[in-house]
């Protein structure tokens, strides 16, 4: 049904492609860019929502990239695309408008993943993925953000400076972001999927109380976390919608 998409902050990168009419992004991800229409749009690592109109009979192929798919497929700086989006030509040229025409002909999804498939095997580039970061990315993402980040520089040997240049250098934003991101995906899954109250979920995930996780999902998502679960897990239906954000 046609409506608006928040496009949430998470650990990926996005390629979207439309199969008919435009993209129409409300909201970028930062101040900066204007919204636009976009028939392939590749989004970089974002903390801050975005807005998409959503078609009532729109067909999209949706890829989710880890931060070096981002650099091994699209060739594409993460940290250049940090809460950018930007064409698929701007980064494939000629071959984006190939892929779109490829996927369009293509009479079954069966057959658009195998197009898809051909172009990103084409398109592959090794990439040397720093140890050291990317060890780091793991430790926050096993721990769903909850440790500190001078801790995780000294497991490495670093200091906590010279791990968030590297860090946002390869991966597009520093430590202390993808932590918060990682947090708030595993909010959203606790919210979404095991209905915990929001002062538990907001002590599993390491916030200091309920306040904290509104404040920061506030910042993230745009919203409260009523809000979010009010508009976008209507199923959910009277779960924790009654009462204030802040527990009060």
């Amino acid at each position: 049904m046609p409506g608006i998409d928040i496009g949430l902050p998470s650990r990926h990168a996005h390629l979207i492609i439309s199969l008919g009419s435009p993209i129409d992004v409300l909201q970028m991800p930062n101040t900066i860019q204007r919204a636009g229409r976009l028939r392939a749009l590749v989004s970089g690592l974002h903390d801050a929502p975005a807005a998409v109109r959503r078609g009532g009979s729109q067909e999209i192929v949706h890829v989710f990239l880890l931060p070096a798919g981002l650099r091994a497929i699209l060739h594409a700086s993460p940290a250049e695309l940090t809460s950018h989006v930007v064409e698929l030509s701007d980064l494939w040229g000629r071959a984006a408008e190939s892929l779109i025409q490829r996927l369009s002909a293509a009479a079954t999804w069966e057959l658009r993943f195998a197009v898809l498939d051909n172009a990103f095997v084409r398109a592959l580039v090794p990439i040397q993925r720093h140890a050291a970061v990317a060890w780091a990315w793991r430790q926050l993402a096993a721990r769903h953000g909850r440790m500190s980040i001078g801790g995780l520089a000294r497991g490495i040997g670093w200091t906590r400076q010279h791990l968030t240049h590297r860090f946002r250098a390869e991966l597009g934003v520093g430590p202390k972001t993808a932590a918060r991101i990682f947090r708030f995906e595993r909010a959203c899954r606790l919210i979404r999927d095991r209905r915990l109250r929001l002062v538990d979920v907001a002590a599993a995930c390491g916030y200091h109380d309920q306040p904290h996780m509104t404040r920061e999902w506030i910042a993230l998502a745009g919203c409260t976390p009523r809000t979010w679960i009010a508009t976008e897990l209507p199923f959910l239906q009277d779960y924790e919608l009654s009462g204030g954000d802040h527990g009060e």
